[in-house]
């Protein structure tokens, strides 16, 4: 066969379907890597975001155990100012005690620490742990057995309550 024999074989205008195929498939692949070059740039982004906010939540939240493990303390320091005998009441190495206790208190809510309001307040599982129920308001908190705290938005201890049962409004509803 010949050169010629060949060209018209494979004529011109097959040779030109063969390059826009090529270009084509090229064209489809370019396409697709593209596509997938901005996907991995997207997820690259959002990994960074998330890597930034969990920082930004060890951050916020690292003193947790330290300030847990100083709830106790003012829980005894509240029990003991409750128990003080009325003729130790006006003594002054008390009124120190209690500005030690106001301090630390103040510290701990400078780093975001805050109480849960509870006594008169709905029940509610986010906040409160019940431990039993009592006489009153049924659904309502009628006794804070333990303060409950917040560090920012986050319960770090929930605050354990009596619950009433409802057994003070069926004594008025009776009379």
């Amino acid at each position: 066969m010949t050169e010629q024999d060949k060209e018209g074989e494979n004529g011109p205008d097959e040779l030109a379907i063969t390059e826009e195929e090529n270009i084509e498939t090229l064209t489809r692949k370019l396409d697709a890597t593209t596509a997938k070059w901005h996907r991995s740039e997207a997820d690259l982004i959002n990994y960074r975001r998330r890597a930034e906010q969990e920082k930004e939540e060890i951050g916020k939240f690292a003193n947790t155990r330290l300030m847990l493990s100083l709830l106790p303390a003012l829980d005894d320091l509240e029990r003991a100012f409750s128990a003080v005998p009325d003729d130790l009441a006006a003594s002054s190495w008390l009124d120190g005690i209690r500005l030690i206790e106001q301090k630390l208190r103040a510290s701990l809510e400078a780093q975001g620490l805050s109480e849960i309001k509870a006594l008169g307040e709905p029940f509610d599982p986010n906040f409160h742990e019940a431990v039993m129920q009592g006489k009153g308001e049924e659904g309502m908190v009628v006794e804070e057995l333990q303060k409950g705290y917040k560090l920012l938005d986050r319960v770090i201890r929930p605050a354990r309550v009596v619950v009433g049962n409802g057994e003070k409004q069926r004594a008025k509803k009776e009379e």
